[in-house]
């Protein structure tokens, strides 16, 4: 089919949406490491909106760029996953960090101090601050969250996602995970929930969170990772639990 300018249909869409493309690349290399290159990403995510293009038909009269956002993005997921943009040591990294805090979290009733994570991981209080640096870029939710199970309890992510779906992620939007992590964000120190309403509400830069305040970058940068490791912990919790 072809419009009033000589195009098909399906070029007009690619034309007017790539600036989606861009815009979605930008936002997600965002949260990542510095070693992710967003060229890389708006390759993959141009890859999706040429998928969502020609599977548009099927979608039965659902807005295009609803549609299109979600293959854009899968794309650009498929495509940091295949990468393994995030090396195995921050990974491992990562998962210690959110066991001792996990750990802290039941001994003492409380979310624990950044001093007492870093006792329970025998490091100092700098070298934890360090560790957390590194982990810059570690999310809330990571492909294998969907399919990984530890030590025999159901993975916190199952109780949620409430049957096989094309867009697992919004399938657990849809099943009450949504609900879940606003109540893992609330459980959050004061200063944490600060930075997370900061970051993903207002939309802020690293920097301009420090302004606000009064940290350095990297300071927020820790803060930011330890608030998520915190809010896995408490999901997890949750799961093992039975809390809704």
């Amino acid at each position: 089919m072809y419009n009033v300018n000589g195009k098909t249909e399906k070029t007009s869409l690619l034309e007017r949406h790539a600036p989606l493309v861009k815009k979605l690349a930008h936002q997600l290399k965002a949260k990542l490491p510095p070693s992710v290159e967003v060229d890389d990403l708006i390759q993959a995510g141009m890859m999706g909106l040429l998928d969502a293009v020609n599977r548009y038909e099927e979608t039965h009269g659902a807005q295009f760029e609803t549609y299109a956002v979600q293959r854009i993005r899968g794309a650009m997921l498929d495509e940091l996953r295949s990468s393994d943009w995030l090396p195995r040591s921050i990974r491992q990294s990562t998962r210690k960090i959110e066991e001792a805090i996990h750990t802290l979290l039941q001994q003492l009733g409380r979310p624990p101090t950044e001093a007492e994570v870093a006792k329970q991981l025998k490091l100092s209080l700098a070298d934890y601050q360090d560790m957390l640096t590194e982990c810059g870029g570690h999310q809330l939710i990571y492909y294998e969250d969907f399919h990984d199970a530890d030590g025999g309890h159901e993975h916190f992510l199952d109780r949620h996602q409430t049957s096989e779906s094309d867009d697992p992620l919004q399938n657990l939007v849809d099943g009450g995970f949504r609900d879940a992590v606003i109540d893992s964000i609330k459980a959050l120190p004061e200063r944490e929930k600060m930075l997370m309403g900061l970051y993903y509400e207002q939309e802020m830069n690293l920097k301009e969170i420090g302004a606000v305040m009064g940290v350095s970058e990297s300071r927020v940068c820790q803060l930011h990772s330890q608030a998520i490791a915190r809010m896995r912990s408490t999901l997890r919790e949750q799961a093992w639990t039975g809390v809704a």
